[in-house]
């Protein structure tokens, strides 16, 4: 049999944790999203004054890191440049913007994160915090 790494629950909040710190520390709005690695949400965080359009945004960016084991950015990138569109995948939570980063475990993703709400090179730097809150269990 296969063995199979998960992220788990108390991953997923770690990850979160340590976003939410940034964002009460600097006194800003965002959404943050951990997704298990097909995709599907393990825990959300819609801080005050979150936009609204953020909600989805979060949960769209980690939905394509993990699916795609790239950053969101990356696929969006490699749309624009290469002329195809996201919604060849057959999905319309594909999403191009950067703030979505596939968390891995010994080189196999097992997750991802995502962040919306800020200007997109914040998303970024705010998923990988997230990340980088896993230190030596990842």
């Amino acid at each position: 049999m296969k063995q199979r790494f998960v992220l788990t629950h108390t991953d997923a909040q770690r990850v979160i944790a340590a976003i939410q710190a940034e964002l009460d520390a600097k006194h800003q709005g965002a959404a943050v999203a951990v997704v298990d690695e097909h995709g599907e949400l393990i825990a959300f965080l819609r801080t005050d004054g979150c936009p609204l359009p953020s909600i989805n945004n979060a949960i769209n960016k980690a939905f394509t890191a993990a699916r795609e084991n790239i950053a969101s950015k990356a696929l969006g990138t490699s749309s624009k440049e290469d002329g195809w569109q996201l919604t060849n995948f057959g999905d319309l939570r594909y999403t191009g913007w950067g703030g979505g980063l596939p968390i891995r475990y010994e080189g196999i993703v097992v997750g991802a994160v995502g962040v919306s709400g800020l200007p997109e090179a914040d998303d970024m730097a705010l998923a990988e915090i997230g990340i980088k809150a896993l230190g030596q269990l990842f």
